[in-house]
């Protein structure tokens, strides 16, 4: 976990908002149409509709936030579904009131 990265990432309020709004998907998301449960996370296309921005750039956002560990993706066919990665972002705020 990379404290400067992920603090890079969340600089952006878009990315910011996809990390609150994975914290309660049932929340801020529509039920899937094909899995009755948001355990595996939101497919991007809910991620997208709701960001109001194109899919090349929530697909930038999404990788830079999985590469940074943020979130974790799933597949299920042809749609990736992703969440939050509760430990990485423990570790984050942990490691912010160690540094700081």
């Amino acid at each position: 976990m990379d404290i400067t990265e992920i603090s890079q990432i969340l600089s952006n309020t878009t990315r910011v908002n996809i990390l609150k709004w994975l914290k309660l998907p049932e929340k801020h998301f529509p039920p899937h149409q094909d899995i009755d449960h948001f355990d595996d996370g939101v497919c991007v296309g809910y991620i997208q509709d709701k960001a109001g921005l194109s899919q090349s750039t929530i697909s930038t956002y999404l990788s830079a936030m999985q590469q940074a560990g943020l979130i974790i993706p799933t597949r299920h066919g042809k749609w990736t579904y992703y969440r939050r990665d509760e430990a990485v972002i423990q570790a984050y705020i942990d490691g912010l009131k160690q540094e700081l």
